[in-house]
């Protein structure tokens, strides 16, 4: 939503309402000096102290002045030269993926993880089955594997799964979080045979001359499993999501996502947030399949408020896969087949056209906002044609739709965005984990221009960025890095065109975060009226070496003005 809007307005001027009757009542509960602070405020981009009352900024600005809402119990902490800087607002990520990092075993590839061969991903997933001494007939589940990164260039076949575990299903997810390898045990369990037709939008890879699964299911294909995935519920879920918090919030984060969130998912999260759970706010996505169950067959909605820390702030859609499983929906061929050795492949869209036109109208109609998952530029021409038909005659109309990922789009769709009011919330950190395989996967040209950042904002854009955990390592600090210095594992520079600075960086997740949820007037900058929300750094990303911004800290992460994690 722009900040223009009435929500934001209404949502200012409450805020400062709230304030001015705080400052009148009593002193501050705490004040935050001695160091660096970056407001992300242009009106005053630095200050000395700030002085919280109530959950909320009070004061901004000189030490002398913030101290005269000093009072006999008000705390005050000394930063000893740290860096204090808003909070961090999620852009896109999973927060029930809590449950997997937790319970399901790290194959990814360094530095994200310690797989560099078939044999280490199978060694890992044995792991965990003796950690967590997983029975006879009961799934063995590993997530992160990137073919392109492991020795072999290939993921683990089915047979050596089968060898491996002859008692257990398995499933290892693929980077991407879109697809995965499965051995036969958990094919039968999930009824894949020979005679599963290969559905619209999905991938079911086939051994050599025969219709037989080889156990490689993506996209459409994968998504009745994605689903279905067993894990824990009931109160062992609950408490894997209330102790795994303390990873967002030691990456800075104070307001999280979750970006495709189920019935169950959503039923858990609020039991969570009920009991007092959750120590910073959860955006909740119900992602497109579930909306008729999830709001009991109503028109898809935003819950304007949260409720002990949790809302739905939109609804997930899905138009396409991702460039590096190589099932992102492209105008052209990859330059390499595709993930099962389909010759001049582009892929396609998740669904037919009409389909998504439906879509995306069933939620323009209902006014919830739309957060679409796109990736491909034959993906992102699905968006602005639904997004078209669904608007009538008001493409222009502000709705705060967000194309999450966006990440190919050419520079017309991006000039279409500024013309719609759609916003991107891009995902830089691609240029290291899989820049080198987008450049050969797509070429120098379309590589270089992954997630434009500057080009989008040279447009008036205010694009979000995000990391999409856990298809990479929740690293806010590392998100910032990628977005000024977009260099690959190689070395490769991905885009230098597209590099920005360090401040817009910044602002790319926090303000323009909380742009993304209507969020801008209470969130995003450390503001008089505002949350007091923070992050404590060990250095100003402002002014290090831009080479050097991967190397600064999180050593204490505040929410409306509460320290609720640190490093001491």
């Amino acid at each position: 939503m722009p900040s223009s809007s009435p929500a934001a307005f209404a949502g200012a001027l409450a805020a400062m309402l709230a304030v001015a009757q705080v400052a009148l009542a009593a002193p501050a509960d705490r004040i935050i000096r001695g160091g660096q602070i970056v407001t992300v405020n242009p009106a005053q981009p630095t200050a000395e102290a700030v002085a919280i009352a109530g959950g909320r900024i009070v004061a901004v600005g000189s030490e002398a002045d913030v101290m005269k809402h000093k009072g006999a119990a008000t705390e005050v902490t000394d930063l000893a030269g740290k860096t204090l800087v808003p909070g961090f607002v999620d852009g896109h990520s999973h927060f029930y993926s809590l449950i997997d990092v937790q319970t399901q075993a790290l194959c990814a590839s360094p530095p994200a993880g310690p797989c560099k061969s078939v044999a280490e991903v199978i060694a890992q997933l044995q792991k965990l089955k003796e950690r967590r001494k997983v029975g006879p007939g009961k799934f063995v589940i590993g997530y992160g594997y990137d073919p392109e990164l492991l020795a072999e260039k290939r993921a683990p076949t089915k047979q050596e799964l089968d060898a491996a575990f002859p008692d257990n299903p398995v499933i290892l997810v693929h980077v991407s979080g879109h697809g995965a390898m499965l051995n036969s045990k958990a094919l039968a369990m999930y009824g894949v045979t020979a005679a599963t037709p290969t559905p619209v939008g999905g991938v079911i890879g086939r051994e050599p001359g025969s219709n037989e699964p080889n156990g490689l299911l993506f996209e459409t294909a994968f998504l009745p499993i994605f689903s279905n995935v067993p894990g824990p519920d009931g109160d062992e879920a609950i408490e894997l999501l209330r102790a795994g918090q303390d990873l967002y919030l030691r990456e800075g984060i104070t307001t999280a996502q979750e970006g495709a969130t189920m019935k169950h998912q959503l039923d858990l999260l609020r039991t969570l947030a009920d009991r007092g759970g959750l120590k910073l706010d959860v955006i909740a996505l119900p992602f497109i399949a579930e909306l008729d169950e999830i709001f009991g067959g109503k028109p898809p909605q935003n819950e304007p408020e949260y409720k002990n820390r949790l809302r739905i702030g939109g609804v997930k859609a899905l138009m396409d896969g991702s460039p590096q499983g190589r099932t992102a929906a492209f105008t052209t061929p990859y330059l390499t087949d595709g993930p099962a050795g389909q010759k001049a492949w582009r892929d396609e869209l998740s669904f037919p056209q009409p389909v998504l036109n439906e879509i995306v109208k069933k939620v323009y109609d209902g006014g919830a906002t739309l957060f679409v998952h796109c990736n491909g530029d034959a993906a992102i021409d699905a968006l602005l044609e639904a997004h078209r038909f669904a608007s009538g005659d008001e493409p222009a109309k502000p709705r705060g739709t967000v194309g999450v990922h966006s990440q190919f789009i050419r520079r017309d769709q991006l000039e279409k965005y500024k013309a719609w009011g759609i916003t991107p919330s891009f995902f830089t950190i691609h240029c290291f984990y899989f820049g080198d395989t987008h450049i050969a996967n797509r070429g120098r040209s379309q590589a270089d221009f992954i997630s434009p950042m500057k080009s989008a904002r040279a447009l008036g854009l205010r694009p979000a960025n995000h990391t999409d955990f856990n298809v990479a390592p929740l690293d806010q600090i590392f998100t910032i890095h990628t977005a000024v210095n977009r260099v690959s594992r190689s070395g490769q520079t991905i885009g230098a065109d597209e590099r920005i600075t360090p401040l817009e960086a910044l602002e790319a997740i926090t303000i323009d975060g909380a742009r993304l949820y209507g969020e801008e007037g209470k969130k995003g900058s450390i503001e008089v009226g505002k949350l007091a929300d923070f992050a404590v750094l060990s250095g100003n990303p402002l002014t290090v070496p831009p080479a050097t911004i991967e190397k600064i800290r999180v050593e204490e992460t505040i929410k409306e003005g509460k320290t609720v994690w640190s490093v001491k």
